[in-house]
């Protein structure tokens, strides 16, 4: 179908029409029509009752400069092939590796960077009868596969991630609302595993394999009610970041198998998570159609934003937009450590600035630099939306006159001096008065809470509070229980005994019907945990971990636009480009300002108007 190119600003407002550019403060993001990766016959994937198209990306440092490669799975099938990005338009025609599985679909897969080469890649793929495979697509070769039979898990595999920084141990959620930790090197044994208890807390639980030899299991994590959506690790590992359908986020220090913090949806489950680039912040994103950003400090709630229209299916931090700035020092009175640590950019460097970053928090009352995170989300509403969190969201008792920031905020008669005021007449508008923000600990400040980008507010009462999440838990003490227990498991825990379990199924129809559903596999693999109960609702409303929504700033989107026909899969930022990704099968390049390539630009140039299907 031909449709007109639109710039993000412009045109009318058709239901149907799809965007092909938009624009944000740093210029025109242009949809790369000739480097659009699918399916090699191009044709739209019948996505009725299939899993969710997913892209994983990895680098081989080829010596030809072009090491990219991307994976991709559409309905039965698995595609790698080269990536050309921005460069050059996409050759179908020659897939790297391509694999068609029987019986049960592809539903998630990750790419291990520290041993990627351009003659091997180690690429884990999860399926929907609960499997997880370990490939090679260079070299065309299956190694290993990850229950096998089912003994471990029946339910559908949801997220797979490798351990940061290991070579060998991987990290697998399901439906169940278990996670697993394997090791490649060990196998998974002929009968189903026995578990001993390790640790337990509020709502999850964790266990060893009780075995004479090391086997997989390693490890056994049951957390919340209902499927493990998806996690995430910290960017320096140490931390690990879950969501799921019973709507909370819960944050665990992963070697110290302890929780760190919890937050609760406004309503329904939980779906996607992703950290800042320094780990200060958490955003989820899931069936109460928001974004809500989480800190990691704090432990609380400091915003949520609203542009979607259905379920928030990805949400991600782009590391080469979010960005930290010097300001003036004479603004500021952190001392010349805290100022000399802040003073980053978010780049190439951003694997090892964020690390440093994350050891060296400052405190919350000295702020001595300019903060902007870019993150973006997209939905089942068929929509991306950019956001900007800045400092009058970050730091809201710091006057306005001292932040640097892109965000509009409408409590004062005019913006300050500087400020890039976006606004998207197409978003809901709220109105009401907001009670101040909570900040935990001896330093809360009674403040006014800020609405961001063009949403209107009134000054309201302030309020202050305690919270009582300690942040930082579990640091040293029982860091090395992971370890131990791996290598000599816990024989004073008595084992508990599995029973088969009927699974709760979550059926809904969508306002919008571009919902898949969240539907649980069934699974005889749960434990009876006397740990796990059930959380009202109308008990967390209102509290730290579910605040009212006039509690918290409420975020306005840069951008929302429709991008898509079926429900949007995907969002990956990249340096030159961000990756989007539909239900059809059809994984979209976006060129950032200035970063069109020659031959694409040749392309573009030589058809009229964009084509999109």
């Amino acid at each position: 179908m031909l449709i007109s190119k639109m710039a993000a600003e412009g045109g009318g407002k058709e239901m149907n029409e799809i965007k092909t550019q938009f624009t944000t403060r740093e210029g025109v993001y242009k949809l790369l029509t000739h480097s659009e990766y699918s399916r090699p016959n191009r044709v739209p994937f019948n996505s009725q009752g299939s899993n969710p198209v997913k892209v994983s990306f990895v680098n081989v440092n080829d010596q030809s400069g072009n090491g990219d490669r991307i994976c991709f799975n559409v309905g039965r099938e698995l595609y790698f092939y080269i990536y050309k990005g921005v460069r050059k338009a996409a050759d179908l025609s020659k897939p790297i590796d391509k694999r068609i599985y029987k019986g049960t679909q592809p539903t998630c897969h990750d790419f291990n960077h520290l041993t990627a080469t351009a003659e091997s890649v180690s690429l884990l793929v999860g399926f929907s009868a609960g499997q997880v495979q370990l490939i090679d697509p260079i070299k065309k070769e299956t190694s290993k596969l990850f229950n096998e039979e089912r003994l471990i898990d029946k339910s559908r595999v949801t997220c797979v991630k490798w351990v940061p920084g290991s070579e060998s141990l991987f990290l697998v959620s399901h439906a169940s609302g278990n996670m697993y930790l394997y090791n490649v090197e060990h196998t998974c044994g002929t009968t189903a595993p026995h578990y001993q208890l390790l640790k337990q807390g509020e709502n999850y639980s964790v266990h060893t394999c009780k075995s004479k030899s090391t086997r997989n299991p390693l490890l056994k994590w049951t957390v919340g009610e209902g499927a493990l959506n998806e996690f995430a690790f910290s960017p320096d590992g140490k931390f690990l970041a879950c969501v799921s359908q019973d709507g909370f986020l819960r944050v665990f220090n992963f070697d110290a198998v302890e929780l760190h913090g919890t937050m609760k949806s406004y309503f329904g489950g939980l779906l996607c998570v992703c950290w800042s680039p320094d780990g200060k912040y958490i955003v989820a994103g899931g069936e109460d159609d928001l974004v809500t950003v989480w800190s990691f400090l704090d432990c609380r709630v400091i915003a949520r934003g609203h542009g979607h229209k259905s379920w928030v299916s990805v949400v991600a931090f782009d590391h080469y937009t979010t960005s930290v700035e010097e300001s003036d020092p004479m603004e500021f009175s952190g001392s010349d450590e805290d100022f000399q640590d802040q003073m980053i950019h978010f780049g190439r460097d951003r694997a090892n600035s964020t690390q440093s970053r994350l050891s060296k928090r400052n405190s919350t009352d000295s702020r001595p630099v300019s903060v902007t995170y870019r993150f973006g989300s997209v939905g089942q509403d068929t929509q991306l939306c950019l956001w900007d969190l800045t400092e009058d969201i970050l730091f809201p008792h710091l006057p306005l006159s001292r932040t640097r920031t892109h965000t509009n905020v409408m409590n004062a008669t005019s913006p300050p001096a500087g400020a890039t005021i976006i606004t998207n007449t197409s978003s809901n508008t709220t109105n009401g008065n907001n009670s101040g923000a909570n900040t935990p600990g001896i330093n809360s400040l009674s403040t006014t809470l800020p609405r961001s980008n063009s949403l209107p507010h009134s000054a309201g009462t302030t309020t202050t509070a305690n919270n009582a999440n300690k942040a930082g838990s579990g640091g040293g003490i029982g860091s090395g229980i992971m370890d131990s227990a791996i290598a000599t498991g816990v024989s004073k825990f008595a084992t508990l005994s599995l029973h088969d379990r009927k699974e709760r199924h979550h059926e809904k129809d969508h306002k919008r019907n571009h919902s898949m559903g969240h539907i649980s596999s069934k699974s005889s693999d749960k434990l009876n945990l006397l740990t796990k109960t059930k959380t009202d609702p109308a008990k967390t409303l209102g509290t730290l971990l579910c605040p009212r929504m006039e509690d918290v700033p409420l975020l306005e989107p840069l951008i929302c636009k429709k991008i898509a026909h079926e429900r949007l899969t995907v969002l990956i930022f990249l340096e030159d480009c961000l990756v989007t990704a539909c239900q059809e099968g059809f994984i979209c390049t976006w060129a950032r300002p200035g970063k069109v390539g020659l031959l694409s630009s040749q392309n573009q140039a030589s058809s009229p108007s964009g084509t999109v299907v």
